[in-house]
């Protein structure tokens, strides 16, 4: 009777390892076209974030470049001559990490000034005395009247 039972036990475990056999090829290409997919529609999205993330990183920088920049003048009687970098840090300045250049351009006119600042993307935005953040791709974003460089 025992030996019937291990008989039986043994012939079940033969039949159940012989039955595992895997995935077959299709199957595993099949997951690997799924996986493609999803990277491809992902991977897109992803870049187009970073991307408005940096852009957003430059803006935020001119708009406190601005601040600090008003900041100082005020401190100066309403002019900004001798203005450095060091000078607009100490202001409350701070550049993000990996940003562009920060160019400020002013006249003769005291309170009268155009900051710029490239971001990583190639957009090119800048801020006016007067004005909100505006933007685009031309080298020189600040208006042509503008023309005395303070930094």
């Amino acid at each position: 009777m025992i030996t019937t039972i291990r008989k039986s036990m043994a012939a079940k475990r033969d039949a159940i390892s012989k039955d595992e056999q895997g995935f077959t090829l299709i199957e595993l290409l099949v997951v690997v076209l799924i996986i493609g997919i999803l990277a491809a529609i992902a991977i897109p999205v992803f870049l187009g974030q970073q991307a408005q993330a940096k852009d957003s990183a430059a803006k935020s920088d001119i708009g406190t470049a601005k601040i600090a920049l008003i900041s100082y003048a005020t401190s100066n009687n309403g002019l900004y001559t001798s203005l450095t970098l060091p000078l607009l840090q100490t202001n409350g300045y701070s550049a993000t990490a990996g940003t562009g250049t920060l160019s400020i351009k002013g006249t003769t006119t005291a309170g009268t000034f155009c900051i710029a600042e490239p971001s990583s993307t190639g957009n090119i935005f800048y801020i006016t005395e007067s004005g909100g953040v505006a933007g685009g791709t031309t080298t020189s974003a600040c208006p042509a009247t503008y023309t005395v460089s303070i930094l």
